[in-house]
C-alpha cells in the first residue's frame, strides 16, 4: 500500500511540476511578454554600444594627446597647458598703393583698368 501512495505522490508532484513549467513557458510566449523582451534586450545593447562608443573615444582622445606630445617633443615645440599659443601680429594696410593691381571704386565695383598701364585681358 505505501508503494502505491508512493508512485501516486510522485506522481502528482511530477504533473504539479510539468503544468507548473508549461505554464511559465505559454506566458513567455504570449506578445506582450515577447515585446518587453525585445525592448529590454534593444534597452541592453544601446547601454553596451554607447559604454563601448564611449570607451572607443577615451582611447582616441588619449592617443592624440600622445601623439601631440610626440610630436610636440620631435618638433621642439614644448605644450604647456596654462600658457595659450601667442598669436601673430596683425597684418598692417599698406600706406601706398601699387599702381599696378586694379583699382575698385568705393561701391566695391571693378573700375575699366584700360586707365591702368597693365590689362592682362587686352590680348583676348
Amino acid at each position: 500500500m505505501f508503494r502505491r501512495t508512493f508512485w501516486f505522490t510522485t506522481g502528482v508532484a511530477a504533473g504539479v511540476w510539468a503544468t507548473t513549467k508549461v505554464n511559465r513557458k505559454l506566458k513567455q510566449l504570449t506578445p506582450e511578454h515577447l515585446a518587453t523582451q525585445a525592448a529590454n534586450k534593444a534597452i541592453e545593447a544601446g547601454h553596451r554600444l554607447k559604454d563601448r562608443a564611449v570607451g572607443f573615444a577615451l582611447d582616441v582622445r588619449d592617443n592624440m594627446a600622445q601623439r601631440e606630445a610626440e610630436l610636440g617633443e620631435a618638433l621642439g615645440i614644448e605644450a604647456n597647458p596654462d600658457r595659450l599659443p601667442e598669436l601673430p601680429a596683425p597684418r598692417r594696410v599698406a600706406a601706398i598703393e601699387n599702381s599696378n593691381t586694379p583699382k575698385y571704386s568705393r561701391n566695391s565695383r571693378y573700375v575699366d583698368s584700360s586707365s591702368y598701364p597693365y590689362n592682362r585681358n587686352e590680348d583676348h
